[in-house]
């Protein structure tokens, strides 16, 4: 996005990529069909940026969903309101959109040099030609001078695509303020009781429980927590059991709170209501009515309709005494605690949060400490939900970033190649 707004301005621009081909990561977003957008008011879609919203408010009224939909049309590619007002391409891939936009920013002029790995400024970090840029490439190191420098390195997920992080310890050196990379969109490992009396819990679930139940999905559940700061977080949706714990787009739409609870307390207390339709005392009530020679299963089954992953989690999370107890077992019905006490790995996750301090680049995204070198993207310290609230900021802030650049280029001297004579 920043190379297409330089370009447009008759800048000679490159993009430089560490991976043997540019939009790895945003290929993998498209793998399950590219949610580009939401449609959502305008109020509700600003409200998913939590405490980041003043930051991100700006670049989103000046390339929200809207323009959005319309920039993808500009490429030929149709889109589609589907479930939940997100918004798709009709083909509801990522390659045909990726191969329009680098087809246009080449017709613009825009170069491009894959494997080529930043590492940081060259010494001295200035030069008369602006920034001298330190690459690694297969033949060897290369120094770049350039005038402006959008940086655009993600975050620290899904790091064989390209975004490792590597750059946070880079800027830290050069006195930037970065919090730290944490995981965004994440699943979580769970701790189970232990059967020693003493209150202890074991990590993961039972090896009969993982075995059985691993991969299958939790449907119609409604999960309700109380994060650190008192905040009760109340979501309904599906999930899916992992090998460790719990993962999926229920989960991951409370993963922030639930991470930042973990972080302040240790564990975090997630209750599962498995039958989301009936109330309590109705449901009490069935489970309390003779079984006969039926099973327990066939009992719970008829009377709660509770089968399959969710009588397996019951039997996990519940003492065998509830069983025995229809008020009980109807409470744990209602109200299963899963204790989470860790998220799974950073290079697992969706996303991360964390990256360069908005303290630390001004309104144009432009570093306070280095003058002519924006941020963009991931690096920001910011997260949001999937369902097009990622990839949406992410183009907002590229947008903005190129914006910046031009602006500040505008009011300094360039240099040949950055007019538009000379080599890049």
């Amino acid at each position: 996005m920043a190379a297409e707004v330089l370009a447009a301005a008759g800048l000679r621009v490159t993009v430089f990529d560490a991976m043997p081909s540019v939009g790895r990561k945003f290929l993998l977003a498209g793998r399950g069909g590219l949610n580009l957008t939401h449609s959502e008011a305008r109020e509700a879609f600003l409200g998913r940026y939590g405490a980041r919203r003043p930051q991100l408010a700006p670049m989103l009224a000046a390339f929200g969903p809207e323009g959005l939909r319309e920039w993808a049309h500009g490429l030929g590619i149709e889109t589609f309101v589907g479930s939940s007002s997100r918004v798709f391409p009709t083909e509801m891939k990522a390659a045909p959109l990726l191969r329009a936009w680098l087809a246009r920013l080449r017709a613009a002029g825009v170069q491009f040099a894959v494997r080529h790995r930043w590492r940081g400024w060259a010494s001295p970090p200035q030069s008369a030609g602006g920034h001298a840029l330190l690459f690694d490439t297969p033949a060897g190191e290369r120094i770049v001078h350039a005038d402006a420098v959008v940086l655009a390195l993600g975050g620290g997920s899904w790091a064989k695509l390209g975004s490792d992080g590597a750059w946070v310890p880079l800027l830290r050196a050069a006195g930037i303020e970065v919090a730290e990379l944490l995981p965004a969109n994440c699943g979580f490992d769970v701790g189970r009781r232990a059967d020693d009396g003493q209150g202890a819990r074991l990590p993961g679930w039972s090896a009969h429980f993982a075995e059985r139940f691993r991969g299958q999905p939790l449907k119609s559940v409604l999960a309700r927590f109380t994060a650190a700061d008192g905040t009760v977080h109340e979501r309904a949706g599906e999930c899916l059991i992992s090998a460790t714990g719990i993962e999926g787009g229920l989960i991951y739409a409370l993963s922030a709170p639930l991470r930042d609870t973990i972080v302040a307390q240790g564990t975090a207390t997630l209750h599962l209501d498995l039958a989301p339709g009936r109330n309590l005392e109705r449901l009490a009530a069935e489970l309390a009515r003779p079984r006969g020679s039926r099973s327990l299963a066939s009992h719970l089954q008829s009377q709660a309709g509770i089968k399959g992953v969710k009588a397996g989690l019951l039997r996990e999370c519940l003492a065998k005494a509830d069983f025995a107890d229809p008020a009980r077992l109807a409470a744990g019905i209602k109200s299963l605690p899963l204790t989470l006490v860790a998220t799974r790995p950073l290079d697992e996750a969706i996303s991360s949060a964390g990256g360069v301090r908005f303290a630390a680049v001004d309104a144009h995204l432009m570093l306070r400490a280095r003058p002519g070198v924006f941020i963009a993207g991931e690096m920001l310290d910011w997260e949001a939900p999937t369902g097009g609230y990622l990839l949406t900021a992410c183009f907002a802030s590229g947008l903005a970033a190129g914006r910046g650049a031009l602006h500040w280029l505008g009011d300094a001297p360039l240099t040949p190649a950055a007019a538009g004579t000379g080599s890049p």
